[in-house]
């Protein structure tokens, strides 16, 4: 019997066509525990005994694929190919395609699909098809076959009425080509497989669906014989790719007649979670880190026995939705891991459509490839046991930020697919096991409007991140954040800040005034109209929607934190990246935690009972308290280092080098201070990098002395109580010295309380760690991020910058006839998997070194701000160094010899010197001034008197 993929001549089907009778594959019957009861399905009859997928393509030119209108697939049966088990044990064997080298010397484990890896913590136990020997799995058997363009299926008002199926093209796509198994089945493996850089395009006439250009994209062949399972017409999300070039904004989706694959199904599904990643222009390598940490969650949801919600068909009520932010901006290696899973397929993108201006490109695949694991630099697919999974990939024509890429999926999907939840991750965010059920549930609570988990920082495999004292800051930051902040946040029902790289929404609470606020932040970054205050309040966007949402008028929404959800992040490893990270989130946060300080009346308009808003008004309290402490942070730090040092400098304490330290770390401090500031003013930290290494070195240095000069005091203390009170002396005693209670209390309550939280919750590890890191970095917190950040308010980018080019794509333009379109897109089944071959390609090879170019308009912009920034400091520096000569401040006076018989050391006299001598320079100035000018007037004098001289010479002798 013969395979074959449903009719799309043109990509679409033709309305008179029935296809009712065809039978394309060969299937075992379906269990019974597999079909629902209210299944159409129909046990076929007469089976064979062992189900067999016909994976390949005869060698002569006469059994080669026919053209589109007649898509089919022929038979491998080659003596050459290798049998091997689908599953261990005493399950048949079964043809499977040979390996398809696309490098020189590749082993078999080098090629990008290999078997599934389960991690520690996973089920290895877990089949999400039927037992091993039945190699059938029900992918919408009860269902009627998915056909986007059929009539019955689509409202009445789909299609115009004078709308005809276009004239099928009949087109032998290797007519003039070698036989396909020499060109790509038969490869010499030695030989490295040649990536076409111009890949070829076939002109076709396309029927417009409600004045739109939505093609069904057959996916390759390469990519459906790796798969597991038998598919049949019914499977048509597992068969094509849906192209759709969107020419309408976010919330015109819809009036302008796009949609989803989702609503066209004989039984449009329901979408209870929709997980939406955002993506720039990061690696394969973190794409497929999330994706995988995704795929693993929804494996999960599919296992699942006993939830009224999850279990076989869960994939059907999931949707990843991918929304990269600007086509020339994505990682080329990240787009070709996108179509080595079938989601993406080059040569569909169009730049305009008619007149109009195509504003993202939206691909829709089902796919059952899964990421089995990241090998280094190298991803490696596999299609055992996998669930399916809908993805949806959007790729913005134009870089317009994160928050634009939100709009799309809050604006134009969400409204389709009507999710329960939605899942906000980053590319780079990997989900832990289990992490995405966990969040989910915590929404069976109805007032629960947002919840969000754990984010842990990625240290690698074998933890080496920790080696960088950077990361390991930002680790211990991380973890008392989740020990400390967030679960106290979560029990006031208040939680300041949902991050965006791992957190969830209920769709129906956004609705309204949270997701107008929210959005509101890209209309911003566009004018400057509303000011400077809510430009940098809209960095933090994710705030206000989380105070929005407590605020919500007429509800009473709580936020939660999930402790037991997990995901894990890269974090900046570069001195200048965390510098310009903090200074988005600092000023962010600041503003947006003003902004509910003084709205925080908003409450009282909301159904919250009258204990809960008595507890949100405790956190507003708070929240102040945190705003003053950061305000004088600054302040607050010098004070305490003023004063530890100059008790060491004291007689009374005995330390000899004190007084000599006490002037060099004050001297050392203020010029860090100073330098700092400048260089905030007028520098990027990419250009100043060296300058914040020796800065941020030196606050390391200066925080150990503090600690040591801490310690010291105490002894001191203590030392001094027990001489006093020798014969009486009791611990308690010890409190009673006001500078040794002070110093245990400020201590006590900040690093003891890291120790008994971390305790408390069971995670000690990271006070080992990552805390004498975090303390001794503690400084440039206060006095590098917030300088630095308080300096740039002005600067409200997001690090994006410069005009997308333009690469011309081509434009989709309407025929003669009016109702269709004529287009160059891949056609063929040689352009088909030419292109899937080629990304596949990309992935295989190695990544190339970035190009180690310099942007000389960069360097010149840093070397002139650098010279500019050096110049202020000299200047400053030098006249602070005469300031504290002549006054004696900046600690002089600590060197000041205690005979004051010595009149050359005292104040006075050296003001009188010092004066003195400016007002005979000045004097003298001006005298040198004078004679000048006066120089100048006898000069001149004498000048006029010689010319008169010899003109009255010169008419004598005329005369």
């Amino acid at each position: 019997m013969d395979n074959r993929r449903p009719n799309v001549a043109s990509y679409y089907y033709d309305s008179d066509s029935d296809h009712s009778e065809e039978v394309p594959y060969d299937v075992r019957p379906v269990p019974k525990s597999y079909i629902p009861s209210t299944s159409t399905y129909t046990e076929p009859q007469g089976f064979p005994e062992e189900p067999v997928r016909n994976q390949s393509y005869g060698g002569s030119r006469d059994n080669l694929r026919e053209p589109l209108d007649s898509y089919e697939l022929g038979m491998m049966n080659h003596a050459d190919t290798s049998r091997t088990s689908l599953y261990q044990g005493d399950s048949p064997e079964r043809y499977r395609p040979p390996v398809i080298h696309t490098k020189a010397d590749h082993s078999s484990s080098d090629n990008i699909f290999q078997g599934y890896e389960f991690d520690d913590d996973e089920d290895d136990g877990f089949v999400p098809f039927p037992i091993a020997g039945n190699s059938f799995y029900p992918i919408n058997a009860y269902s009627a076959p998915y056909n986007p363009f059929d009539s019955d299926r689509i409202p009445e008002d789909h299609y115009e009425e004078d709308d005809e199926p276009a004239e099928k093209e009949v087109h032998d796509p290797f007519a003039e080509q070698e036989d396909y198994l020499d060109e790509y089945m038969d490869l010499d493996p030695v030989q490295p497989q040649v990536v076409s850089a111009e890949p070829v395009r076939t002109t076709r006439q396309v029927r417009m669906v409600n004045g739109n250009l939505i093609l069904d994209c057959p996916v390759s062949d390469i990519l459906l014989s790796k798969y597991q399972a038998e598919l049949t017409e019914k499977d048509r999300e597992f068969l094509f790719m849906r192209f759709q070039a969107c020419t309408s904004e976010p919330a015109g989706f819809e009036a302008k007649n796009f949609s989803l694959r989702q609503r066209f199904y004989s039984r449009p599904r329901t979408t209870e979670l929709m997980i939406v990643v955002t993506m720039y222009n990061e690696s394969e390598i973190h794409l497929a880190r999330t994706l995988k940490g995704i795929f693993k969650n929804i494996r999960y949801l599919q296992s699942l026995k006993h939830s009224s919600v999850w279990g076989p068909d869960a994939w059907q009520k999931i949707v990843v939705c991918i929304v990269s932010d600007g086509r020339t901006k994505i990682n080329p290696r990240a787009r070709a891991l996108l179509a080595a899973l079938g989601l993406y397929q080059d040569g569909f993108a169009k730049n305009q459509v008619n007149e109009d201006k195509v504003k993202s490109h939206i691909y829709e695949y089902t796919t059952m490839v899964g990421i089995s694991s990241i090998e280094g630099d190298h991803v490696k697919l596999t299609t055992e046991n996998q669930v399916p999974v809908q993805m949806i990939f959007c790729l913005k024509e134009d870089n317009m930020k994160k928050i634009n890429s939100h709009r799309w999926a809050f604006e134009a999907f969400c409204p389709v697919l009507k999710p329960n939840v939605v899942i906000l991750l980053d590319v780079g965010t990997e989900p832990a096991n289990k992490s995405i059920y966990r969040l989910w549930k915590a929404f069976k609570d109805p007032r629960v409007a947002g919840a969000c988990g754990e984010i842990k920082v990625s240290l690698g495999k074998t933890k080496r991140l920790l080696l960088n004292p950077l990361v390991a800051a930002q680790n211990f930051e991380y973890k008392m954040s989740n020990i400390l902040d967030k679960p106290m946040e979560s029990v006031f029902g208040f939680i300041t800040v949902l991050p965006g790289a791992f957190s969830a929404y209920r769709y129906v609470a956004l609705l309204g005034t949270p997701l107008d606020k929210y959005l509101k932040g890209e209309d911003l970054a566009k004018s400057n109209e509303d000011g400077i205050f809510n430009a940098n309040m809209y960095l933090a966007e994710d705030r206000i929607l989380c105070f929005e949402l407590i605020a919500k008028r007429g509800c009473n929404w709580l936020l939660k934190y999930v402790s037991a959800a997990s995901a894990s992040t890269d974090v900046p490893e570069e001195l200048h990246d965390f510098v310009s990270q903090r200074r988005r989130w600092l000023n962010g946060s600041f503003f947006a935690a003003i902004y509910s300080v003084f709205h925080f009346y908003k409450v009282w308009k909301t159904t919250h009972s009258v204990f809960r808003q008595f507890l949100l008004h405790l956190e507003f309290l708070y929240q102040l308290l945190s705003l003053l402490v950061s305000w004088f942070s600054i302040g607050s730090y010098f004070l305490v280092f003023r004063i530890l040092t100059v008790y060491l400098a004291r007689s009374e304490a005995n330390f000899a080098p004190g007084n000599i330290l006490s002037v060099f770390f004050l001297w050392l401090y203020l010029a860090s201070i100073v330098t700092t500031f400048v260089l905030a003013f007028g520098n990027k930290p990419k250009g100043t990098q060296k300058f914040y290494i020796v800065i941020v070195t030196f606050f390391a240095v200066l925080m150990v002395y503090m600690i040591f000069a801490a310690i010291y005091m105490a002894i001191q203390s203590i030392e001094s109580i027990y001489a006093e009170h020798k014969d009486d002396f009791s611990f308690t005693l010890v409190f009673t010295e006001t500078r040794f209670r002070d110093l245990v209390v400020a201590t006590g309550s900040t690093y003891a309380l890291y120790l008994i939280g971390s305790l408390l919750y069971l995670e000690p590890l990271h006070m080992l760690t990552c805390f004498v890191q975090y303390l001794l970095l503690s400084p440039t917190y206060i006095n590098v991020l917030n300088v630095y950040a308080f300096c740039n308010i002005h600067d409200i980018s997001w690090g994006t910058k410069g005009d997308d080019k333009v690469i011309d794509l081509g434009i989709a333009k309407k025929t003669s006839s009016g109702g269709e379109l004529e287009v160059d897109i891949p056609t063929t089944k040689a352009e088909i998997d030419g292109n899937y071959k080629n990304n596949v390609g990309v992935l295989m090879q190695p990544e190339a070194e970035p190009d180690a170019k310099i942007n000389l308009e960069e360097k010149e912009q840093f070397y002139y701000a650098f010279i500019r920034s050096m110049t202020v400091l000299l200047w400053m520096f030098s006249n602070f160094v005469i300031i504290a000569l002549v006054t004696e401040t900046g600690g002089l006076y600590q060197f000041t010899p205690d005979d004051s018989s010595d009149t050359t050391f005292l104040p006075s006299t050296r003001t009188d010197i010092f004066l003195t001598v400016i007002l005979w320079l000045v004097a003298f100035m001006a005298l040198f001034r004078f004679v000048g000018c006066v120089t100048y007037l006898i000069l001149k004098f004498f000048s006029g008197l010689r010319d008169r001289t010899r003109r009255s010479s010169k008419n004598v002798y005329s005369v």
